[in-house]
């Protein structure tokens, strides 16, 4: 009866007809068996080999008890039988989960997840109730591999956008993993399957990435190797990254790229390109600026006549004649010759600014008679036009001279010409300016744009 009892499923009980403690002898192996799968507990293996030996005693005590109860030999024979199987089965089992386990705890020493995750899945059922504290330690390192994959898809996330938050979320789902023991190798495959993509397409994508892994804080563990693959890839990405901002005409930030390779890799091969790329980059700047500024200039006290910006490519302010941007009130420097003015700041060595025009010196004072009003004057005082001036030097921003100009003309014409309005109009003024002529306004102007 013990022996039939040593199958774990009560079969000496059956034998002596005890069919009581032949269905509290299979239950309780059925829970033991289910909390040994579920918990994976050395403790419950140990419990149910206790359940084991307590069932062969007592069966053995049962069969001492019964001398009398004879059990035939085809019987015994099939306890045996049954007693073997489950046994060997048992064994079998177990040795097949310490093999699928080896093969599982090499992989992951070797960084192989997707070979550790094939061999677990092997694991079935009879494994885990032949040896659940033997398979569960594989559970863990197919959790850990799963985990692994969402890092991975993270990172490669931040590769094709060059997003920070996947960036963060991949290193730190790395990191957890590789605070639990032994996943040093799965998290080293991991990392280094992210490192080898870079650099990305785009330049500033792994600008971005490359910066962040440069900046990482260090863990002094396999995740600090992202640094030195930042410091072989990030200089040829930050000039890379200038390059395309600039033709995508986002100077600031092109220029805030090639300025973070200048003081990060001072040593690097790139910097004369870097500093090319922050002069290029600053001259850009600037004359968008003035640009801006320009077109927001309606008069001599607006835009750029009020706030004038220096352009460090403007054409040199030299002896002779000098373009200019006339800007303001365009009355009379719309008369001056076409190679004096420019309507493209980055071909100008001047911006003048001019505002309306006043009386200058007087000229001339004449009498004139009209029989039709009163009110007349019969006295006009001819005046040179006066027409205040702001004056830049564009690469440099600085006001020079002179501060206006007067333009000379004829006066006291024997006929004065007005427009009448109506009964209370009052005529001429008693000042006029002279009338001018294109080569009067281009004498005027002429120091102005000549140095």
């Amino acid at each position: 009866m013990a022996l039939g009892n040593a199958s774990l499923l009560g079969i000496g009980y059956l034998l002596l007809r005890q069919w009581r403690l032949a269905a509290i002898a299979l239950l309780g192996t059925g829970m033991l068996l289910h909390l040994t799968a579920s918990a994976a507990a050395t403790w419950c293996e140990l419990l149910l080999l206790l359940w084991w030996a307590a069932g062969i005693a007592h069966g053995w005590f049962l069969a001492r008890g019964r001398a009398e109860h004879v059990v035939r030999r085809g019987q015994r024979a099939g306890a045996l039988t049954v007693t073997v199987a489950v046994l060997l089965t048992a064994v079998l089992l177990r040795v097949d989960a310490y093999g699928i386990e080896d093969r599982v705890t090499e992989a992951r020493e070797g960084g192989d997840c997707r070979t550790a995750v094939a061999a677990q899945g092997e694991v079935w059922f009879g494994h885990r109730l032949a040896g659940a504290p033997v398979v569960e330690p594989g559970d863990a390192v197919v959790a850990a591999c799963h985990r692994l994959e969402r890092a991975a898809s993270a990172l490669a996330g931040a590769g094709g956008n060059g997003s920070i938050k996947d960036l963060e979320r991949g290193f730190g789902i790395l990191a957890r993993v590789l605070s639990e023991p032994g996943n040093e190798k799965t998290v080293e495959t991991a990392l280094h399957a992210f490192l080898d993509d870079l650099p990305t397409e785009d330049s500033c994508e792994t600008a971005d990435i490359t910066g962040w892994l440069r900046d990482r804080e260090p863990t002094h563990d396999v995740l600090d190797r992202s640094a030195d693959t930042a410091t072989r890839v990030e200089p040829a990405a930050l000039v890379g990254c200038g390059d395309d901002l600039m033709d995508e005409g986002n100077w600031q930030h092109a220029r805030a790229h090639y300025q973070r390779l200048l003081d990060t890799y001072p040593d690097d091969a790139r910097v004369d390109e870097a500093r090319g790329g922050v002069k290029k980059a600053g001259l850009a700047i600037e004359l968008d600026t003035v640009r801006r500024l320009v077109k927001d200039t309606f008069g001599a006290e607006s835009g750029y006549c009020d706030t004038p910006a220096k352009y460090s490519g403007a054409p040199p302010y030299r002896k002779g004649i000098n373009r200019a941007l006339f800007l303001g009130d365009t009355e009379y420097t719309a008369q001056l010759p076409g190679d004096w003015r420019t309507g493209d700041p980055a071909k100008a060595a001047l911006v003048v600014c001019a505002d309306t025009a006043e009386n200058g010196a007087a000229v001339e004072t004449c009498y004139y008679e009209n029989d039709r009003s009163k009110y007349l004057p019969h006295k006009v005082t001819f005046h040179k036009v006066k027409i205040p001036l702001k004056v830049y030097e564009l690469r440099t921003g600085k006001r020079v001279d002179p501060r206006e100009v007067q333009i000379s003309g004829t006066s006291c014409p024997r006929v004065l010409h007005y427009e009448y309005y109506g009964t209370y109009d009052l005529g001429p003024g008693g000042d006029e300016f002279v009338s001018t002529t294109k080569s009067g306004v281009r004498d005027a102007f002429r120091p102005v744009v000549t140095r």
